[in-house]
């Protein structure tokens, strides 16, 4: 039987998807740690609890979600984006919420237990997953595209936040972006979010057609399941491209107030120092999308760890602000190329079909080690009063990821 040929538009209902997939990226901001940071020392000085206590359970409440993050790719991939972002931002509405009634450190963990799970992992997966589902010879370009609204997110929601806590308190923080999420990102979901092309009679790209029995059809990518992508040595070299990143920079984010306090910087400073990194982000991400669309992707992921280290030597040696803005760059171009190769590297090496149930265990992943990078950070200030024996570790990490990464070739499955 002839299969017909799939709806084409004048405009690609996909790059709505990118747009819509970018917006819900930007709203997990408020559980991103670089949100989290700036109501770090309200905690501290409203209630006493010492650097490693909320850095524990910062930590603790992190890999919680982290654990959990398996199941959730797996029900987005089940029910689809709409259905779940939904359910997400809802929940996610009530987390925010909850934490401006925290008063306990019991209450922390759990807060910081659910902003994690529904914020940085669930909100964030609906972002990185949506995407490759519409575009497969486009998803450099298209998630390059997404990527820009993370940055925006970065520049905006730390001032913000500063201003609603130097004029409010931090309680209305929380409750000002648990309203947002039912009154904008809610709605913006439920009416206009679609899974998959093929839902609406579209194509991947609105262009990718093959003969298919002497009729038109729609070229499918060779997929993998979880459990035939883990069997792949790829698979495990970029895990572990996932996990350092993730845990270093959430440790250096988490603890940026202190560590640049150090160097002589305000909190309002430090605040300048996230706007700095998504203004580098902004123009980097669109050029790193061309070149994700055109070379080996490893290569990138290479790149990215190299960056990486050099970051935290320029954070080794920061001492002065013209310092501190280097290290900001420098941390602004390894989000990005981390940022977009991780969103274009799994769809490319593992196709769309079981792609959230992979990127979900791929995010547990991550989400466990930026569970893990705070903790390190807050015992050497507690141990040591300072920063430098845990940045100077840190350097070995990804020195072993540059290595991991080039070797990380993209598998063949076989029949």
């Amino acid at each position: 039987m002839t299969e017909k040929p799939p709806i084409k538009t004048r405009v690609f209902y996909g790059w709505v998807m990118v747009v819509l997939a970018g917006f819900t990226l930007f709203f997990s901001g408020p559980g991103q740690t670089f949100s989290v940071s700036v109501f770090i020392d309200s905690y501290i000085n409203d209630f006493g609890w010492t650097r490693s206590t909320v850095s524990g359970m910062y930590s603790i409440g992190t890999l919680m979600a982290g654990m959990i993050m398996g199941v959730v790719g797996r029900l987005f991939d089940k029910y689809g984006h709409r259905k779940m972002g939904v359910a997400v931002a809802i929940l996610f509405g009530f987390a925010l919420l909850y934490m401006s009634t925290v008063s306990t450190v019991s209450m922390l963990l759990f807060g910081f237990f659910l902003i994690r799970l529904l914020g940085q992992g669930s909100m964030s997966l609906i972002g990185t997953t949506l995407v490759p589902q519409w575009f497969i010879k486009k998803k450099g370009r298209a998630i390059s595209i997404v990527s820009v609204f993370g940055a925006i997110s970065l520049a905006t929601i730390p001032p913000i936040n500063i201003w609603i806590i130097q004029n409010f308190s931090w309680q209305t923080g929380w409750r000002v972006w648990a309203v947002v999420m039912w009154i904008v990102v809610t709605p913006t979901i439920y009416f206009f979010i679609r899974t998959r092309p093929e839902d609406i009679g579209l194509s991947p790209d609105n262009e990718t057609h093959v003969l298919i029995d002497g009729g038109i059809g729609v070229a499918e990518e060779v997929s993998w399941t979880l459990k035939e992508a883990v069997r792949t040595r790829a698979f495990w070299m970029i895990l572990y491209s996932v996990i350092i990143p993730s845990a270093i920079i959430t440790g250096c984010i988490f603890h940026q107030i202190s560590i640049l306090g150090q160097a002589g910087l305000t909190p309002e400073k430090v605040a300048l120092i996230s706007g700095i990194t998504s203004i580098i982000r902004l123009p980097l991400v669109l050029v790193a999308g061309q070149l994700a669309d055109r070379i080996q992707l490893r290569y990138l992921l290479a790149t990215s760890q190299g960056v990486l280290l050099i970051m935290l030597v320029a954070l080794y040696v920061a001492n002065s602000v013209p310092l501190v803005v280097v290290y900001g760059i420098l941390m602004g171009i390894q989000m990005t190329l981390q940022g977009l190769v991780m969103g274009v590297i799994w769809p490319d090496y593992y196709g769309r079909k079981h792609l959230s149930t992979i990127r979900g265990t791929t995010m547990m992943a991550g989400v466990i080690g930026s569970a893990l990078g705070p903790l390190p950070f807050g015992f050497a200030y507690d141990v040591f009063g300072g920063y430098t024996e845990v940045v100077i570790v840190s350097m070995l990490f990804p020195l072993i990821g540059t290595l991991f990464a080039l070797l990380a070739r993209k598998p063949v499955k076989m029949d």
